[in-house]
């Protein structure tokens, strides 16, 4: 295979796993507590080409490009005031614990509700947890106090899914709970579509990198099968 090939390949599937990441940001943009990833790109190495015949450095020779690794940046967004009881935002660090099917998760989305028990639950239905780890429940006039809900440092804090994010809870962070308030998604709409433009260019230009060493090779093996 042409390593002009492989080259101008793994570097179409770079950007597909980033506009994959990328769309997905976009579709988050409204999400309360939503955090936005980046891809960082790597290369597989190098060869040193050397003359075969007496063994003179020729140069190198890149084997492609990966993406290395994807990571969160957890800092906390701004919170805007909705006036909905049930809407909670962590001013500052921490996450809220909600129990699921799988075990505890953390997010950042407090956009709550409740269930038929007076449970408070996330938009999935999962209770709610207070410091010490029981759901928590609503008060007798139908509202929960701030300091009903727990919000935890979680170390190791990666997503799953769902907004949700699974890691070591390591005890109580320093935020605070505030009422009547959603934090904000931290994707930046305008930011966002510059860098999907970007990668939608990168993406052409590995395209026609291909095109171009297809024909080469398809006038090369002409010319040798006319030679012939």
């Amino acid at each position: 295979m042409d390593s002009g090939l492989y080259i101008a390949a793994s570097g179409m599937l770079a950007e597909m796993v980033r506009q994959e990441q990328i769309s997905n940001e976009l579709a988050n943009v409204n999400t309360p507590g939503y955090k936005a990833d980046s891809a960082t790109q790597g290369g597989f190495g190098e060869l040193l080409l050397r003359n075969t015949a007496n063994g003179a450095s020729v140069g190198r020779l890149s084997l492609g490009v990966q993406i290395d690794k994807t990571s969160t940046d957890l800092t906390p967004a701004g919170i805007h005031e909705t006036g909905e009881a049930l809407d909670f935002a962590i001013e500052g660090e921490g996450f809220f614990a909600v129990r699921t099917a799988a075990g505890v998760r953390y997010t950042r989305n407090g956009q709550f509700s409740t269930d038929a028990e007076g449970n408070l639950t996330d938009q999935l239905g999962d209770p709610v947890l207070g410091a010490g780890g029981a759901p928590v429940r609503l008060r007798g006039d139908g509202t929960v106090a701030p300091g009903d809900i727990g919000v935890f440092r979680v170390a190791g804090a990666r997503k799953e899914g769902d907004n949700l994010y699974v890691g070591n809870a390591t005890g109580a962070a320093g935020g605070t709970v505030r009422a009547g308030f959603l934090e904000e998604s931290a994707v930046n709409p305008s930011q966002t579509m510059v860098r999907l433009i970007s990668s939608f260019r990168a993406l052409e230009a590995d395209q026609k990198s291909i095109q171009t060493i297809d024909e080469t090779l398809s006038e090369s093996a002409g010319q040798v099968g006319a030679i012939a």
